[in-house]
């Protein structure tokens, strides 16, 4: 290696040179220029200028090609062409001579340069007189000038260095010594690798070797040890020096990239954290959402499994809640989670979820021995391995008004520490399933209490009345909803009519079960009072509007039935048309204009009818033909064409009829919606044999 030990500062723009090299251009024997990326003259001196026979100003933005072809030398133009190509296209050192018109010799070196700021190849062409070709080789005036102009050329953080024709390294390089300490002694020849770290120093090596016995340019990084004891990263560069078809040396630079591999670790490190952060706080808000549509605690764990499974690869996933003494705790794990020893276990049991709730902190055993350790050496841990896969584990308290109502716990099948970030996601995680938790505690509740109030008020059984066949169907939607508000309700008046409703409640829950509750006895009581369908409404209207919210809709119809004479007396307060099957004609909606829905001020209508024998009068909530991909016309539509299709024995019994169009109308659709039906029939009487 070859170097100069004075680097002047890098240049700041590509036509400005340092101070030093603006003094040798003026003052040097030896010709130089700087060629851009399109090959014309950047820089040139007065010397190179006149060998040209031209002056700087004329040569500047123009090809040395175009300069000779003007001064009619076809010859040197296309011989520099060449010259030229062979730096541009190959990236490697161009040697050749070119005497002028006048007959002086000069030795031109062509070689490539790279822009440290930005990274733009150009040529540089230095030439040096041909009388002086011995001097150049013991060292005179013109080889000192030519050295430095190649040492000035190079960036401030890069070094020119030389090898012999095999890749020895012959001469000395300062700067080398003063990156890595190393003695000429240590690095000459094939020394210098000795300072390369010892992960890259095998495939410099090879790389170095395989471009000296191949003559191809050498380019590669590696880390150097630097006298500090660390390690910096380098680029180093070579290119053969041709004499003839053989190399008679190899020009290079060695460059310090460790700025710029520092910047590029930073950035992927950034890169990844930020990617890492978006992706946590993604399943966050997914965790958030699936949380928001968990109503039980069933739900609730199922959630949290699969976001354990996606977040942190958690094997296995429980919640464990605190029951209502505050002594003990029970695992809830999703169906097909492997079992603990214990699913029931006191709060000073030791399991890490215990411990987590008691502490009201994070507990983390990243294998069995940590957990050992936390519990010291207690017997259950043990238990615990040998009778799961469990073999690392995290538990987070789930606070509720600052008191813990149990704990999330996560395992793992292998033994794994869980990150700073982890931590922070998990932790987040618990907060929302703590929530999570505590709305499906109050919906199991409410949901039970409604339940149970609404299967209170539907009748146990339908009353018998001579005459007449009655028939009901329910089915709860609420396996995934809270209880509805459907009803309906017969009972037999004493005048021997039959009364019988069917209402819808608006809401869920517990409010709509106590208003379907008083409107049903307020109906009771109006209905042994008032004859008339549409008194009995104008009376509930009034009572609504005492004891009910506005918001509260409510819709219901009511009839009056004569067993002997068929007459059926109607009223609908914004309920659906009732639905008449008869067994001599095509199914049909009763023509009724429903009225406005209870407690909105109107005349309420009257609508008489005749049931004719063997026909079945049914009312039915909008859960039978409303849903999310059906609108209510087009329910109604599909309603009457089913009824048209059912089978004579359904025909005649009202309690199939009902059957059949549940199982018809709800086929291929998800019910989200209570389901309610009422029938009414008269069955055809045999008429008496003629005497």
């Amino acid at each position: 290696m070859s170097a100069e030990t004075s680097i002047p500062p890098p240049r700041t723009t590509r036509t400005e040179l340092p101070d030093a090299v603006k003094t040798l251009l003026t003052d040097s024997p030896v010709g130089f220029a700087l060629l851009g990326p399109d090959g014309v003259f950047d820089t040139i001196n007065q010397c190179l200028a006149a060998v040209l026979g031209r002056t700087p100003a004329e040569c500047l933005g123009r090809t040395p090609v175009d300069l000779l072809r003007e001064s009619g030398e076809h010859d040197a133009a296309a011989e520099h062409r060449t010259w030229l190509d062979g730096v541009r296209e190959e990236g490697r050192v161009v040697r050749g001579r070119y005497r002028t018109s006048a007959g002086r010799l000069w030795e031109l070196t062509w070689f490539p340069v790279t822009e440290p700021d930005t990274g733009e190849d150009r040529v540089a062409l230095i030439a040096v007189p041909g009388v002086e070709q011995d001097a150049v080789h013991d060292g005179g005036p013109a080889h000192r000038d030519e050295q430095r102009l190649r040492a000035l050329l190079q960036a401030g953080n890069q070094i020119f260095w030389t090898a012999g024709p095999g890749g020895d390294i012959q001469e000395d390089c300062p700067q080398w010594r003063a990156i890595t300490g190393q003695e000429p002694e240590r690095y000459l020849g094939r020394g210098w690798l000795e300072a390369l770290h010892p992960d890259d120093r095998p495939r410099v090596e090879r790389a170095w070797d395989d471009a000296v016995l191949d003559v191809t340019p050498f380019d590669a990084m590696f880390r150097v040890r630097t006298v500090s004891g660390g390690y910096g990263h380098y680029r180093a560069r070579a290119h053969p020096i041709m004499e003839g078809s053989r190399p008679a040396e190899w020009v290079g630079t060695l460059a310090d990239i460790t700025n710029e591999r520092e910047a590029d670790e930073l950035r992927r490190r950034l890169n990844q954290q930020l990617s890492e952060a978006a992706m946590r706080t993604a399943r966050l808000q997914k965790a958030t959402s699936d949380l928001a549509e968990a109503l039980t605690a069933d739900e609730v764990v199922d959630a949290m499994s699969e976001i354990g499974r996606s977040g942190v690869g958690a094997d296995h996933t429980c919640v464990v809640l605190l029951d209502r003494d505050r002594l003990r705790l029970h695992t809830i794990a999703t169906e097909h989670a492997h079992r603990l020893p214990r699913s029931v276990f006191p709060l000073d049991h030791p399991d890490i979820a215990a411990r987590a709730i008691a502490d009201r902190s994070p507990r983390l055993a990243a294998g069995p021995a940590q957990l050992s350790e936390l519990f010291d050496g207690a017997p259950e841990v043990a238990e615990l391995v040998r009778s799961t896969p469990e073999r690392a584990w995290v538990a987070l308290p789930m606070m509720a008004a600052g008191r813990p109502i149990g704990a999330l716990r996560f395992a793992f099948s292998t033994p794994r520490e869980i990150t700073d970030e982890e931590r922070v996601f998990l932790e987040a995680l618990a907060g929302q399933c703590a929530l999570a938790i505590g709305r499906a505690t109050l919906y199991e509740q409410e949901h039970s209490t409604a339940e149970e109030l609404q299967r209170s008020l539907l009748p146990e059984e339908l009353p018998e009345v001579r005459g007449v066949r009655l028939a009901a169907y329910y089915r709860s939607g609420s396996q995934n909803v809270q209880v509805g508000g459907d009803w309906y309700d017969a009972f037999p008046l004493p005048d021997g009519r039959v009364a019988g409703v069917l209402g819808d409640v608006m809401g869920k829950g517990i409010p709509a079960a106590a208003g379907m509750s008083r409107i049903r006895n307020a109906l009771r009581a109006l209905a042994f009072s008032m004859p008339e369908p549409a008194d009995v409404l104008t009376g509930l209207d009034r009572m609504f509007a005492a004891t009910e919210g506005m918001d509260q809709v409510t819709t219901l119809v009511y009839f009056v039935l004569d067993p002997v004479t068929g007459q059926l007396d109607l009223s609908n307060a914004g309920h659906l048309p009732p639905l008449v099957v008869a067994g001599n004609a095509g199914p049909f909606l009763l023509d009724t204009e429903p009225d406005t829905p209870l407690g909105i001020s109107s005349e309420r209508g009257h609508h008489k009818f005749f049931v004719q024998p063997g026909n079945t009068v049914a009312l039915y909530s909008d859960g039978l033909v409303e849903n999310r991909k059906r609108s209510v016309d087009s329910g109604l539509g599909e309603l009457v064409d089913v009824a048209s299709s059912a089978p004579p024995e359904a025909v005649g019994d009202p309690q199939q009829m009902l059957e059949y169009l549940v199982e018809s109308m709800l086929d291929g659709y998800e019910q989200d919606d209570d389901v309610t039906l009422l029938a009414v029939q008269l069955p055809v009487i045999d008429s008496a044999p003629e005497q």
